[in-house]
């Protein structure tokens, strides 16, 4: 199961729900360093197919694992610039969950993100994959570049994160405006300022390149993947770059690499909009439902308890440092409520308690979702990489203030809600620092063997269409579709989609151009 996207928290990202819950596999953490000596990857000769050119040194490594918390853990050296292979390298934390029966070969795994730790889902493998997978895979996850153990970017302290996931994120009216653009700019100052030259090479295109150094450190001829969210971006890249590379390939929870920014916002959006009604039309339902009887009715209240918080103080209490719900807080909590129906009573719980002046239950949905303690630290650094990562990948909007208000009209009708939340989501990335790299375009993997694409049909992050978008785009393409609530697929719950899932993955079985469950 993976995570989200939303507003100014995660801004057009999407990352792992799983990756809430995860234990840490490894506590070691990366550093810059040159490339003579960088790591605990040794070399040898790899049985995994030639390097490219002047990168043999990295294709050559040898993974030396060692025990950690969960797993084993080891390093691989990889170069921050691959146009410069000779420069300055990064180590990319990894950690191995070895096959509980005999091993057919090696699965890697992305949660999501951009920002979310391979490391700490691979610690959790026996959750994400089925036993059989478990029993003939080595499950190994890695801290894409820039994220956690892996040359982490941080560009502000705790408390000024604070500020910037609590803020509102749909401004009302010029002077919220200038004050949202203002806290933007000075992120993408800090980040210019404190983060180094990592910044300009944390795209996905580049974390792609990192897993194929990775799959021949394992002595892997392919790749085999499971990539959730975002993860099926990373994993498209990579299919793109390397098709002849691919093997056994699950993308679930599409992210379609050919999305413009303002394409990104707006699926999002209506997708969102499409998970809180089907929340609300099950909320309205039950005699405590805090937004009343009838779902229209409800969805309005809503609205207008968010947009309400500009001016009134909701209190919560058990934070060292928030004392009151925010907008930025509420639509977060909110927003992580809406990725698995198994947490709508505790959405609904926490609105009650909001709606009656207590914000506590809300809040603290939104410090989870954002990866923050209690006592105001943050678990991992994705609510600072996101933004870097998701800068680098695709152009940011042009036209500034009257972009962003054009985008809120167009979304008010189809996405009444979520639409004012997402519109100005790219904001952000209009004065970032390092000019994208990347572009919208579509991804076709010429050459690679079937590419199993799972999209869940109410699914909030990344919307049902997005997957369909995909699978046709692919030259190999399969499609696996569910009819459900939920954001991903496989091993939510589904006997059908698992079944189809592990055949692939365990029998490597063809599967039809299109699997309904």
């Amino acid at each position: 199961m993976t995570r989200r996207a939303t507003p100014r928290s995660l801004r057009t990202a999407l990352a792992a729900a799983a990756a809430l819950t995860l234990v840490a596999g490894c506590s070691s953490s990366s550093s810059h360093s040159e490339a003579t000596g960088a790591g605990s990857a040794t070399t040898s000769a790899s049985k995994a197919g030639p390097a490219p050119s002047g990168l043999q040194s990295f294709y050559s490594q040898k993974l030396e694992w060692e025990k950690c918390d969960e797993g084993e853990c080891a390093k691989l050296r990889v170069p921050i610039d691959y146009a410069k292979p000779n420069g300055a390298t990064i180590e990319i934390a990894v950690n191995r969950q070895k096959a509980t029966g005999t091993k057919k070969g090696s699965l890697v795994v992305n949660p999501g993100g951009p920002g979310a730790s391979g490391v700490d889902y691979a610690a959790a493998a026996d959750s994400i994959v089925s036993a059989g997978v478990r029993e003939s895979f080595d499950v190994v996850g890695f801290d894409p570049r820039g994220v956690q153990r892996s040359a982490a970017i941080t560009c502000v302290g705790d408390a000024e994160l604070d500020d910037l996931l609590g803020a509102d994120p749909s401004p009302d009216n010029a002077a919220e405006q200038k004050e949202l653009l203002a806290a933007d700019k000075s992120f993408a100052d800090a980040c210019k300022k404190n983060a180094g030259p990592l910044l300009g090479h944390v795209s996905t295109e580049e974390a792609a390149k990192d897993m194929d150094v990775l799959r021949a450190a394992l002595g892997e001829d392919k790749l085999d993947y499971l990539g959730k969210s975002y993860g099926t971006f990373l994993g498209a890249s990579y299919a793109e770059q390397f098709p002849k590379k691919v093997g056994r390939m699950v993308l679930d929870g599409v992210l379609p690499p050919d999305l413009t920014m303002a394409e990104l916002n707006a699926g999002q959006a209506k997708g969102f909009e499409t998970a809180l009604d089907a929340y609300l039309a099950s909320c309205t339902k039950e005699s405590d439902c805090p937004l009343g009887s009838e779902p229209a009715a409800g969805k309005k209240k809503l609205q207008e308890f968010l947009v309400g918080l500009d001016d009134k103080t909701v209190r919560a209490e058990g934070d060292s440092r928030i004392d009151r719900l925010t907008e930025g807080w509420a639509v977060n909590g909110i927003a992580a409520g809406l990725y698995d129906e198994a947490s709508w009573p505790g959405l609904t719980d926490a609105l009650r308690g909001a709606m009656n002046g207590d914000g506590t239950l809300l809040l603290a949905s939104g410090k989870q979702y954002a990866e923050r303690n209690d006592d105001g630290t943050y678990n991992g650094n994705i609510m600072q990489v996101i933004n870097a990562v998701t800068c680098l990948d695709r152009p940011a909007p042009t036209g500034g203030v009257a972009t962003y208000e054009k985008e809120t009209k167009a979304l008010a009708k189809d996405a009444p809600t979520w639409g004012s939340q997402l519109a100005w989501a790219g904001a952000i990335c209009a004065d970032w620092p390092v000019k994208a790299t990347g572009e919208a375009k579509p991804v076709k993997a010429a050459g690679s063997g079937p590419i199993v694409v799972v999209g869940t049909t109410r699914d909030p992050a990344t919307p049902y269409e997005w997957s369909e978008r995909l699978e046709k785009q692919l030259e190999n393409g399969r499609l696996v579709s569910y009819d459900g609530d939920g954001h991903t697929a496989y091993g939510r719950g589904s006997e059908c989609v698992d079944s189809a899932i592990d055949s692939y993955l365990l029998e490597g079985k063809n599967l039809p151009e299109k699997t309904t469950c």
